[in-house]
């Protein structure tokens, strides 16, 4: 769901200021070099960030937790894996669906590759919506990384919402539900006081992780709209097979809801 408007606009000069720190301690992309606006950057001490939502109760009780196919979250996934917990993620844009990770299938000398995006789609299993309600996963962590956010869990993404896109396929099939956690990792200087009035649709985050600290936002209230179709960015039916899916299973009356 694309931003309109002039919050829309605020958010654009929000970003452009944060990825001009971001850039000196953000990593290129193989693709992509350092235009953020196409993708979510790693950057230094990522791995710092990851151990500390990876030390969390909450976190390491998930029997599975979705993670964004972000840069920064490769170590995640990796480690993850590494402590027996299924991994569902999605490819970048969404444009080849969901990929279910679970390290019960795995060899072990396999999840660092897995972990990465070449290797998730040789590794990984395909897997519909209606499969992720079939298999009953118990999704209880929802993480993503963003350009950047402020203390109250408010996300300033790349501006295709397609976290927000991966919350409502989840949430309109009953796998996440309003209290599942949702959690950014993110390097300092992506974290602001910036003020922001969130959209319906924005999936406003729990925590807030850092290489230095875990922020908690306080009281969080997850978008309940799903997916506002007319509020799409040109295309995105088209291309993302899952919201064809979920239109189709409205449609019949199936989304397990």
């Amino acid at each position: 769901m694309a931003l309109t408007g002039g919050n829309a606009s605020h958010k654009g000069e929000v970003r452009d200021k944060v990825w001009k720190e971001l850039r000196k301690v953000a990593y290129p992309d193989s693709r992509f070099h350092f235009d953020f606006s196409s993708f979510i950057a790693d950057f230094e001490d990522s791995q710092k960030a990851a151990n500390r939502l990876l030390s969390l109760a909450s976190y390491r009780e998930c029997s599975t937790v979705f993670i964004t196919p972000d840069n920064c979250l490769e170590y995640l996934r990796e480690q993850t894996l590494q402590a027996g917990t299924k991994v569902l993620m999605t490819t970048y844009g969404i444009r080849r669906g969901f990929w279910l990770l679970d390290p019960a299938t795995i060899d072990e000398t396999l999840y660092k590759y897995a972990s990465t995006l070449d290797g998730m789609e040789k590794i990984g299993r395909h897997v519909s919506l209606a499969d992720i309600v079939q298999l009953k996963l118990d999704v209880g962590f929802m993480v993503t990384g963003t350009g950047a956010i402020n203390h109250r869990g408010i996300r300033f993404g790349k501006g295709h919402g397609f976290f927000d896109l991966e919350w409502g396929l989840l949430f309109s099939t009953a796998v996440v539900r309003g209290d599942t956690m949702t959690a950014a990792l993110v390097h300092e200087c992506q974290v602001l006081d910036e003020e922001l009035r969130p959209e319906e649709f924005d999936t406003i985050c729990d925590l807030v992780i850092t290489p230095t600290r875990v922020l908690e936002a306080g009281a969080v209230e997850k978008p309940t709209c799903g997916i506002l179709w007319d509020r799409l960015e040109v295309g995105m039916l088209e291309d993302i097979p899952p919201l064809q899916e979920l239109r189709t299973m409205k449609v019949a009356g199936s989304t397990g809801i």
